[in-house]
């Protein structure tokens, strides 16, 4: 099982349903392969109350030698604020923390928020969340350019569980790229924008079939289509190798009858959606 707290998230795999209790790590040593080049500048953007999420960054940033810089901007100077980043060769990342106007409509459709995002140069975009770079996700596109020398900047939660994935086994490597999940069946509890949605297309893409499940609805993503289902989140659950949860609900709990023996949790929830103690 991997658990994901709000800070520090840790794993398990070879979850049994048997008298063999389940095994757990901590994510820190999946990560630790993961290494960052020195000297960038990130920049954020806060246009509201986002002050705990900016503490976060800017400690996590420093751990890892990027300088971070947390501009406080209105609301009304906000574009101004990012079209002048998307200049600064001084600037190599820039985020903004959302929500800013809310569902406040923008004169060009869709939200004043979806006309931010997409406001970011691509270059800076760190968090993937131009409609660039989510439509080539949802498309499987995986390069910016035809010559293929700059990938696609990916959601960063769904991109830690495929991480996640790797490293415990589930991905198999001796296959082509985008079969690596083929014949591998996984149920995603959530459906969100920013982790549930994504993280399903990026499963799918490497050839998962994923079941993704919201709180009154199923379906199948596979390779870009998204099918009705009739399966329920129970049976969809058992048949699974692997189960990611994402209940923003302190009540939920994933019934532990519904995982088979040797299944792969991920709780990306704030909220601990599995038993920890009557599971292991």
């Amino acid at each position: 099982m991997v658990s994901q707290p709000s800070v520090k998230p840790t794993s398990t795999t070879n979850i049994k349903m048997t008298d063999s209790a389940g095994a757990k790590m901590n994510a820190a040593t999946i990560a630790e392969p993961f290494s960052l080049a020195r000297g960038s500048q990130a920049r954020g953007f806060a246009g509201s109350r986002p002050k705990k999420y900016a503490e976060w960054t800017g400690k996590a940033c420093a751990r890892d030698g990027i300088r971070y810089e947390l501009r406080e901007v209105p609301k009304d100077e906000l574009l101004e604020a990012l079209e002048k980043a998307n200049k600064d060769s001084d600037v190599h990342g820039i985020l903004v923390y959302y929500p800013c106007f809310g569902a406040f409509p923008s004169f060009f459709g869709g939200t004043m928020d979806d006309f931010l995002r997409d406001s970011i140069s691509i270059k800076k975009d760190v968090e993937g969340l131009c409609q660039l770079y989510r439509g080539n996700l949802y498309r499987n596109i995986r390069y910016v350019d035809d010559e293929r020398t700059q990938k696609c900047v990916l959601f960063c939660t769904p991109l830690a569980i495929v991480k996640i994935l790797e490293h415990l086994g589930v991905y198999d490597k001796t296959k082509p790229t985008g079969n690596h999940l083929s014949g591998v069946n996984i149920t995603a509890i959530n459906r969100s924008d920013i982790v549930g949605r994504p993280l399903a297309a990026m499963l799918a893409n490497d050839g998962a079939d994923v079941y993704s499940a919201d709180i009154d609805s199923l379906y199948l993503f596979r390779r870009g289509k998204l099918i009705p289902s009739e399966e329920t989140q129970e049976t969809a659950c058992k048949k699974s190798r692997v189960i990611i949860t994402g209940v923003p609900v302190k009540s939920y709990k994933l019934p532990l009858e519904w995982v088979s023996e040797n299944t792969v949790i991920i709780n990306v929830a704030s909220f601990k959606n599995v038993d920890e103690a009557e599971l292991l």
